[in-house]
């Protein structure tokens, strides 16, 4: 195995995780492990479905009845956009002012906001510690926090947790109390899991909905009021995530990063090319 494929790895490990935070995650999610991070992701805002008060405003808008493709890519490019370019570029803070004025026009608690943050910096360091291809640096993980504490407080959230651990308790308890089953829940979780199977081909789409349940633990499965899937799925799904992450240690490193460049969306032909991050956002709730 070339010691070039842990080049990043050890450039990380020479940066500054606070200081540093955005090169760190900007390298790690962009170039180390950009699917990971996206899959994470989805599942990241999967989990906050699972609360009644985030589910049931969803419910109301109609975004994920109606147009649940255009919100989840408003969703994922404008965070890419944050992301690719920094929260205090240009394009990052057309982004941050597209992301705030989306939200100031509904009633959302900082709580809610405040936990859904927080999905955003564990989900994907638990995803990473099961099916990375090689062990996160912990400057990694305390990096992410620093990146999304940033970005947070542009968004005017409030009460962030000063430290990694005390943001992953404040995500653990929340969950513990928040997580029971609603109606709006299981309307929104199967508008999702529809959207992820409708990315495959038709005859395909009966193993994705088991694949994506089979994927979510038991918490998530109550408060959604999901049948679990059969273990055999479940294992069968880890141990492929498992072939694929040992055999990308044999890959070469990515020279180039990919955040900002997303030819999967299903909304934007070309994007970037052509639109702005004040281009994107979901409609405002019917009165």
């Amino acid at each position: 195995m070339s010691s070039r494929r842990y080049e990043l790895r050890d450039r990380i490990a020479g940066l500054d995780p606070e200081r540093d935070h955005l090169e760190i995650y900007q390298l790690s999610a962009g170039r180390d492990f950009p699917w990971d991070y996206t899959r994470a992701l989805e599942f990241a805002l999967f989990r906050t479905y699972c609360v009644p008060s985030i589910s049931a405003l969803l419910a109301a808008t109609g975004e994920f009845r109606d147009r649940p493709q255009k919100r989840y890519d408003d969703t994922s490019l404008l965070m890419a956009e944050i992301a690719a370019h920094g929260y205090d570029s240009p394009r990052g803070r057309e982004a941050l002012k597209t992301i705030n004025r989306v939200h100031g026009r509904f009633s959302i608690s900082n709580d809610d906001m405040l936990y859904v943050l927080s999905t955003f910096v564990h989900e994907p360091i638990g995803w990473l510690d099961r099916f990375g291809w090689r062990p996160l640096h912990e400057h990694e993980r305390l990096a992410a926090f620093h990146y999304y504490r940033e970005v947070g407080r542009r968004m005017g959230i409030r009460d962030i947790p000063a430290g990694y651990e005390e943001f992953a308790r404040f995500k653990q308890e929340y969950e513990a109390r928040h997580f029971v089953f609603t109606e709006t829940n299981r309307q929104v979780g199967e508008y999702t899991v529809g959207l992820f199977a409708a990315w495959f081909p038709g005859f395909l789409r009966p193993a994705v909905r088991l694949g994506v349940r089979a994927m979510l633990d038991e918490p998530m499965l109550r408060a959604f009021g999901f049948t679990p899937a059969p273990r055999w799925v479940g294992a069968a799904g880890e141990l492929g995530l498992r072939v694929r992450a040992f055999a990308l240690r044999f890959f070469p490193p990515r020279r180039t990063s990919v955040l900002g460049i997303s030819t999967g969306n299903r909304t934007y032909p070309g994007y970037p090319e052509g639109y702005r991050p004040s281009d994107l956002g979901a409609k405002a709730p019917p009165a």
